[in-house]
């Protein structure tokens, strides 16, 4: 069912957005500037709001395909930027204290490309599903049409 996969996909990136912005998107700017962008201040706030705004849609089911384009975007910025480097598994145990327990390094690549999938999977396959603002636009276009 495309409403579970939406869901989550979409809390995924509105968490993730959030996190940018509770934190303060000028630290994110630093991260942006190690990638290499150009204007970092100005990325970090643009990939922050896309997130929060593409995650919403997502979630309530506005637009998928649309927002899938600026989403695999930052995803694939991501995963070839950041995370490719730390091969494909998200969970890279690189040590384990006695008193803490596993000590955790950087993610791989593994959750871009679950979501990347999983946004293909919307975007070209299943749509949003009966469970979206896109299915009541869709069924409200239909009526205008008929009704003409």
């Amino acid at each position: 069912m495309p409403v579970v996969l939406r869901l989550i996909i979409g809390f995924g990136f509105m968490a993730h957005g959030w996190a940018k912005l509770s934190r303060g998107p000028a630290g994110f700017a630093h991260i942006v500037a190690w990638i290499g962008f150009p204007v970092p201040f100005f990325f970090a706030w643009l990939t922050t709001i896309t997130e929060l705004v593409t995650g919403f849609a997502m979630f309530i089911g506005a637009f998928v395909t649309l927002v899938s384009i600026p989403m695999l975007i930052i995803l694939l910025v991501a995963m070839f930027s950041v995370h490719w480097q730390h091969g494909f598994s998200s969970i890279n145990t690189i040590g384990f204290d006695p008193v803490t327990g596993p000590i955790f390094g950087q993610p791989g690549m593994e959750t871009d490309l679950l979501y990347i999938g999983g946004l293909i999977l919307l975007a070209l396959g299943t749509g949003a599903g009966a469970l979206s603002v896109d299915s009541w636009r869709h069924k409200i276009n239909r009526k205008r049409r008929s009704s003409s």
